[in-house]
């Protein structure tokens, strides 16, 4: 059966994505639907995307060759730099398109949601680079145990708004920032930080992160003489650093692509974020997607080790990615990730971000040959998870 694994018409991956708003919120999400597209495809646009990405971002990031890993898992592992973009992870590729578009919107304020922070930091920055007010709603819990974040958010000028409600995290963040983008239309645009939310926004981000595999594919050309590899491993929480490094590789039949979502402390124990494992199909934040809900269709509380990937949703493109079988999901533990934070670290002087890291703790479980050539995300920096990282792994003893 041929699928497409692009977005259609209709805004739909197969039987997941739509718009399922309310009807406040159909002006600014139509205005967006009708125009992104025009918008991006400008050459003023692309001019201006590319100078920043360039200039500003530090892209393009390495893909480096990761030879004590490589020899560890008897295969050839590469680690896609995007925790060297400035902010310290993928999503300022997001922000700076996103906020390029509301400038050509007539748009003058912005409001984001964050979960770890990183999307949050990432929309603070480019405020501040083209002069916007910025509100960013985060969960109460996520503000006390992703703290430096909060600060470089205030530094850079946002009004950080703490979520209260529910379980205080990215969830219900969203929930507060869909309700301030619904009370302020006119002069302000929603940057979504992940491929998540009511058409078009899932097809808006994974553009403006599909720059990583594209540039994977000139990497490798470069490196081993061909532009794809056999594998693909990226985190997935909502999903757009996923989106990013697959979107180039959707239609290579020759390229495995392998998501990681966070189990927690195990798919079983009810404290887990592995919506492919424990979701079923439902309306979430906008769209139709898998998420982990229960029986009457109430939304259940992730839980991961990782701010990042607690969420009980998964993106549109994903859901359908999983449903055909055109991604492999892996359930990644709370310890897992750990154990390969830290070979990593100790490998190759590279501490990765908690979600991150969930990528790189699929290579025991993938049996690639040596022969065949494998890409990791490494979609952010573990300096905010530090903290974590020193209660853990006992760093201080």
């Amino acid at each position: 059966m041929n699928h497409s694994f692009q977005v259609d018409e209709r805004g739909y991956y197969g039987d997941f994505g739509g718009a399922f708003i309310p009807e406040m919120l159909y002006p600014n999400v139509e205005e967006l639907r009708s125009r992104y597209l025009d918008i991006i495809a400008d050459q003023s646009f692309q001019e201006e995307f590319h100078a920043l990405l360039k200039d500003y971002v530090g892209r393009p990031t390495p893909l480096f060759k990761a030879e004590r890993l490589s020899a560890k898992y008897n295969t050839n592992i590469y680690l896609k730099r995007e925790d060297l973009c400035h902010t310290g992870a993928h999503k300022v590729n997001n922000t700076i398109g996103q906020i390029l578009v509301a400038k050509r919107l007539g748009k003058n304020k912005i409001v984001a949601e964050t979960g770890a922070g990183q999307h949050g930091v990432a929309t603070a920055t480019v405020c501040a680079l083209m002069g916007m007010e910025c509100i960013v709603y985060m969960g109460a819990i996520d503000i006390e145990r992703q703290a430096p974040n909060v600060a470089r958010m205030r530094m850079l000028g946002a009004t950080v708004v703490a979520a209260q409600s529910g379980s205080k995290t990215l969830k219900d963040a969203t929930n507060e920032a869909m309700r301030h983008w619904i009370n302020n239309p006119v002069d302000t645009h929603y940057i979504i930080g992940s491929v998540v939310g009511p058409h078009p926004y899932p097809d808006m981000v994974a553009r403006f992160q599909s720059v990583i595999s594209e540039e994977m594919r000139s990497q490798l050309q470069e490196k081993e003489g061909r532009d794809y590899p056999d594998y693909v491993i990226a985190c997935v929480g909502g999903g757009s650093n996923a989106a990013g490094a697959f979107y180039h590789f959707l239609d290579e039949p020759r390229t495995q692509l392998i998501a990681a979502e966070a189990a927690g402390q195990g798919v079983g124990t009810g404290h887990s974020a592995a919506t492919t494992f424990l979701g079923k199909a439902g309306v979430l934040h906008g769209s139709k997607s898998l998420l982990m809900q229960t029986e009457d269709g109430q939304v259940i509380e992730p839980y991961s080790i990782s701010a990042g990937l607690d969420y009980p949703g998964i993106g549109p493109m994903h859901a359908h990615l999983f449903k055909t079988g055109r991604a492999k999901f892996y359930d990644i533990t709370d310890e897992e990730a750990l154990e390969a934070a830290l070979e990593c670290s100790m490998l190759e002087g590279i501490i990765p971000a908690l979600e991150s890291a969930h990528a790189l703790a699929v290579f025991g479980k993938l049996n690639a040959k040596p022969n065949e050539v494998v890409v990791v995300n490494l979609s952010g920096r573990g300096d905010k998870d530090l903290s974590t990282y020193q209660q853990r792994l006992k760093l201080n003893d």
